[in-house]
């Protein structure tokens, strides 16, 4: 049984998410379609690619991910069909791809043969539905269109690594209010090899990472790597969005005694 996933900013408001689902049930029917979110916030690349590439390897490989956030198509974000680590991902080639590794993709195709649709403001009904469909039912992928030799890439949303240092950002905000970072547990042990260190982000200097949440007292601040794998600012039963004033994209430094 193919198995098609849905990720976007369109909320559960609006007729979207069922047109989409009910034009894959049409054209390809059988095929599980799950829901990753409709919650993105509006337009957030960088939130796009943290919940798909936390999501998207729990699932059977030839799995098909549609991802509708910023699908317009212009001449930087063509619409694209990515083959990855064994997952179809379906998308405006807008840089959200190339956030969801370095590792260079198996395929990339600019999708251009599938029919013109008559109207152009959504594309993920029109064309992501029915290029998913086509994979969902066996065909040939290349069917779809051209190959492309890479990906658009965005600047700006990988740490900054140096000798003695680590510069990140804050890159989501979990529904806890924990801010999750970009600054991976791999860069960080592979950069302070078992120095002492000092993390900073807004006024605060934290010098200790915990294992789990509960190894502080309550609303006090705790760093953790979690799930993921990414660097987290939290509180113990509390809010640090709120309580310290965090925001996406605030910086987040850790610096190693040399």
């Amino acid at each position: 049984m193919a198995i098609i996933t849905l990720t976007s900013d369109w909320g559960l408001t609006d007729h979207y998410v069922a047109a989409m689902k009910g034009a894959i049930m049409s054209q390809s029917p059988g095929t599980a379609i799950v829901d990753i979110t409709h919650s993105i916030t509006k337009y957030s690349l960088a939130e796009t690619a943290f919940i798909i590439k936390n999501a998207y390897h729990n699932f059977p490989k030839g799995t098909i991910h549609i991802v509708g956030v910023n699908s317009d198509e212009n001449k930087g974000a063509a619409h694209t069909l990515m083959f990855f680590d064994g997952h179809y991902f379906i998308g405006a080639d807008n840089g959200v791809f190339s956030l969801l590794s370095e590792n260079k993709p198996e395929k990339i195709i600019k999708i251009n043969q599938l029919p013109e649709p008559k109207y152009k403001t959504f594309p993920s009904l029109d064309i992501y539905a029915v290029a998913a469909c086509h994979i969902a039912e066996g065909k040939n992928p290349d069917e779809l269109g051209e190959p492309v030799a890479e990906l658009y890439k965005l600047s700006g949303y990988l740490p900054q690594i140096e000798t003695d240092s680590i510069k990140g950002i804050i890159i989501y905000f979990d529904s806890y209010d924990n801010a999750i970072t970009n600054i991976s547990d791999k860069v960080f042990l592979e950069t302070g090899k078992g120095r002492r260190f000092s993390v900073f982000f807004r006024t605060d200097e934290i010098n200790e990472i915990k294992k789990n949440y509960s190894e502080v007292g309550d609303a006090e601040i705790v760093l953790v790597f979690g799930t993921t794998g990414l660097l987290e600012i939290a509180l113990s039963k509390a809010s640090a969005r709120n309580l310290l004033g965090l925001s996406i994209y605030d910086s987040v430094r850790i610096e190693f005694q040399p």
